[in-house]
């Protein structure tokens, strides 16, 4: 598979990270994570880096062009000639079409780009039962993974156990409705280029796998 560049979109808790970092280990092409990319640019101190760092200090968002900057430096790099996935860029209309122009002026074709779907409803459950080990960082579910001592990590023993205050319901909906609300218009917009595959996500991590690399043609 070799040249392919993908964007990779989904809900939060969707699983769209664990199938970029198989992606990425299966064929070899680097997943970019907006926000990895940011803390990379900034502590390597390149010029989008410093600008992005001042920007972040007097607690500002960091602009499109910044972010559209950062990817551009990123995708020179050695590393992917080979391809790339984008993972949390673009997130609106606005930096999907900045996007296709900086990749237009680079002589890149942009494959595909593929939602990792999963119903509300669902994502909801996943996140807000979500519980780790405060010891070891083991995690656990409510629902789909109890410690099989209740009250005891299997991993180190210790019972004393976590919630990431993020993870609470009403947060998990305020999150997904900004996503849909951010992304939705990027949907038709990539159908129209003949670009978009969504995939269902609602499904085992395996057989999820296998959907994508049925639609990348492998």
């Amino acid at each position: 598979m070799a040249g392919k560049r993908l964007i990779l979109m989904g809900p939060p808790g969707g699983g769209k990270g664990t199938q970029a970092k198989r992606l990425q280990d299966r064929y070899g092409i680097v997943q970019l994570s907006t926000g990895d990319m940011l803390r990379a640019a900034v502590k390597a101190g390149t010029p989008v880096g410093l600008k992005a760092k001042a920007v972040m200090d007097a607690g500002q968002l960091v602009s499109d062009d910044i972010m559209i900057n950062l990817i551009s430096e990123r995708i020179d790099q050695k590393d992917c000639a080979n391809g790339f996935i984008l993972d949390g860029f673009p997130r609106t209309l606005a930096q999907a079409e900045a996007l296709d122009k900086l990749l237009k002026d680079k002589g890149i074709k942009l494959d595909k780009v593929i939602e990792v779907a999963v119903p509300d409803e669902r994502l909801i459950e996943r996140i807000t039962g979500r519980f780790t080990c405060g010891t070891c960082g083991e995690g656990y579910h409510d629902k789909f993974k109890q410690p099989k001592r209740p009250g005891v990590c299997d991993v180190c023993g210790g019972t004393s156990f976590t919630r990431r205050a993020d993870d609470k319901a009403e947060t998990v909906v305020a999150r997904l409705k900004a996503y849909h609300d951010q992304t939705s218009p990027l949907m038709p917009y990539y159908k129209a280029k003949g670009t978009l595959e969504v995939i269902d996500g609602d499904r085992d991590m395996d057989v999820v796998s296998r959907d994508l690399e049925r639609v990348l043609g492998t």
